[in-house]
């Protein structure tokens, strides 16, 4: 029997966080079919007037970039066709023990309604003025609940999650990256992005965490890259206790940790990590980073990202190509500036379809997250079918799983924006650590993935 969430199911479901497409709500109801699981719910900007649905997800141009993937092409729903993105292109890559591409639920228009009213004052107010729940869909995804290992028994063993968002862990050294930008080849999108989120009060304290830290593969530098997270967790770094957020913010950015919240967070740990007083979370960040290098999931990750291998600034004449428009970068430059990306636009239909191919499957994974979850073995627990970390500090042995969620499929349509982005950070940084040289063209752009 197929199942359809009603207005009376709404109260069962709870606001756990949200990004920027999706808002994610947790069940504590008794349904066995819902314990232990989280639900997506697509976000609508709130200027958008009703439209009518289109036959298909995607576009007649996205149809041509994922024409190897049929079931991805003639979805009629966007999440639907988000969720076959997820089964079909990342799962693979990823490694299917890595990834949950979930399942889809029937709900009903009453249900989103009474969602919306009741999470409205949980919500962050800027998210809640950019954007309400999509109660034109008439599903949603529906996936097992990465920071708890039990199914809704929680008092069997207490469980600690984290939730990490790695970004790009690498430098881009493509040859199409010009002259004004070739600070990109030195300085992380990271911390160049910090800069101006800074500059824009979107933050009030630039990271110190580098991504090039946490793919490094040595054991000290992902330490520092945690602990770097740890102290400004921003929207990048999230805890969880038996599924129940305990450190950082639940739909956007976190405040940096002062001693209030880092003695609360510590005495949260205390009945996990059996550390010395004080020595908890520094005992828990050790956890992590040896998890993830025992787990090689950044190895995975970092493979997937760097299918990127021309950066924006070569992916986007294969766009242009694609939609069969001028070229408007092209368009800008002298002509023997031009000559340097003739290749690309001399490039066959087939070659610029997996340009921007891979580049699109590239920014879905620079912009995941991690869940790694963590239970303490009791005597004589050996049977666990988890993986195992031992930390030597507390003479403990955990099991562990990790899993990617927010594998979003990232749109055709954004390929300008991303392009315009990037142009926006490394032109500020450029400008504020040299002032009135190597600036980039700075043109307005509305907020994107980075």
């Amino acid at each position: 029997m197929e199942v359809i969430l009603k207005e009376n199911d709404a109260a069962d479901w709870v606001y756990r966080g949200e990004g920027a497409a999706n808002l994610v709500l947790s069940y504590i109801g008794s349904s066995p079919l819902f314990i232990g699981k989280v639900m997506r719910i697509r976000k609508a900007p709130r200027s958008d007037v009703v439209t009518v649905r289109s036959p298909t997800a995607l576009t007649a141009h996205e149809r041509l970039l994922w024409k190897d993937v049929d079931e991805l092409i003639s979805s009629s729903d966007k999440e639907i066709a988000g969720r076959l993105f997820v089964q079909h292109v990342m799962k693979p890559l990823l490694g299917s023990k890595f990834v949950d591409a979930g399942m889809h639920v029937l709900v009903s228009t009453e249900f989103l309604e009474s969602v919306e009213k009741d999470i409205i004052c949980q919500r962050p107010p800027w998210r809640v003025d950019n954007a309400q729940v999509d109660t034109q869909c008439d599903s949603v995804l529906l996936m097992s609940d990465h920071s708890v290992f039990t199914h809704g028994n929680l008092e069997s063993s207490s469980c600690i999650s984290i939730e990490i968002k790695p970004k790009c862990g690498f430098l881009p050294h493509s040859r199409f990256i010009s002259k004004e930008t070739t600070i990109k080849r030195r300085i992380t999108r990271f911390e160049m992005h910090q800069a101006l989120k800074l500059h824009e009060e979107e933050i009030s304290l630039q990271s110190e965490y580098n991504p090039l830290d946490l793919f490094s593969g040595s054991k000290e530098r992902i330490h520092k890259a945690i602990k770097d997270l740890f102290t400004t967790p921003q929207n990048n770094f999230r805890v969880f206790f038996n599924g129940s957020i305990i450190f950082g913010g639940l739909g956007g950015g976190a405040e940096d940790t002062n001693f209030g919240i880092a003695k609360a967070f510590e005495d949260v740990l205390k009945s996990v990590i059996q550390a010395d007083d004080g020595l908890c979370t520094e005992s828990l960040l050790t956890l992590v980073a040896e998890a993830l290098t025992k787990s090689g999931v950044l190895n995975q990750l970092l493979e997937v990202q760097k299918l990127d291998n021309v950066d924006i600034e070569g992916a986007i004449h294969a766009y242009y190509d694609i939609t069969s428009q001028q070229c408007m970068v092209c368009r800008e430059l002298s002509e023997e500036q031009a000559k340097k990306y003739t290749s690309l636009h001399s490039a066959s239909l087939n070659e610029s379809l997996r340009v921007v191919r891979d580049y699109l499957i590239a920014a879905t994974a620079k912009d995941c997250s991690l869940m790694m979850c963590f239970r303490p073995q009791k005597d004589g627990d050996s049977g666990s079918e988890h993986n195992k970390v031992y930390l030597e500090s507390t003479k403990q042995t955990f099991d562990f799983k990790v899993y990617f969620i927010d594998l979003d499929l990232k749109r055709l349509s954004k390929m300008e924006e991303y392009y315009e982005l990037d142009k926006k950070i490394v032109s500020y940084y450029s400008e504020m650590i040299n002032p009135g040289r190597n600036k980039v063209t700075n043109l307005p752009v509305s907020g994107a993935a980075c």
